[in-house]
């Protein structure tokens, strides 16, 4: 049975956009390196990334944007692999954590170097499943979590990313957690 079209075209535009979005974010990453994101404009991403004005502003709503959905993906990523392994415990969350961080340390030590942790706060949060809305004590552990996570990710950026992730999980072991 053949495919419409309509689905190939479809199946086209969505690899060509995800080209797109690749390039951009690559390419952003490589101008950071060089020098901070407040000085990169969208014309020289998109120059450097070889994409029109136009394909950025399709994909994105700023060079954040772009930032923040690598984060995302990556911090699904984990957070899909952290549930299947079943870390259970905050100690072991922060190890997982921790581990992933480390994994793409090129990544996120630009955001450690030009002062980006907050752009990790949302991903953090959507990534150990935070919603206010639940149940109040689920809402509050869950937000416990969340915190303790982006606080101890902040700290680690200020002291450097000099602490492994067995070291951090082995902190928070020794005080039960």
């Amino acid at each position: 049975m053949g495919q419409t079209g309509a689905s190939v075209s479809a199946r086209g535009n969505a690899e060509r956009n995800a080209y797109v979005v690749e390039h951009l974010t690559d390419a952003l990453v490589s101008l950071m390196r060089g020098r901070p994101l407040d000085e990169i404009s969208v014309s020289e991403l998109c120059a450097r990334a070889g994409v029109g004005r136009a394909s950025f502003y399709r994909n994105f709503a700023s060079k954040e944007d772009v930032l923040r959905k690598r984060v995302d993906r990556y911090l699904m990523d984990w957070s899909e692999a952290d549930r299947a392994a079943g870390a259970g415990s905050l100690s072991g969350l922060v190890r997982s954590l921790f581990a992933h961080l480390d994994e793409h340390r090129d990544f996120y030590g630009l955001f450690a170097e030009r002062g980006l942790a907050h752009l990790l706060e949302d991903a953090i949060l959507a990534s150990v499943r935070f919603d206010p809305n639940l149940p109040r004590e689920a809402a509050y552990t869950s937000a416990y979590a969340a915190y303790v996570l982006y606080g101890w990710v902040e700290t680690w950026f200020r002291r450097g990313m000099r602490d492994s992730a067995d070291e951090l999980a082995d902190m928070l072991r020794a005080v039960g957690l």
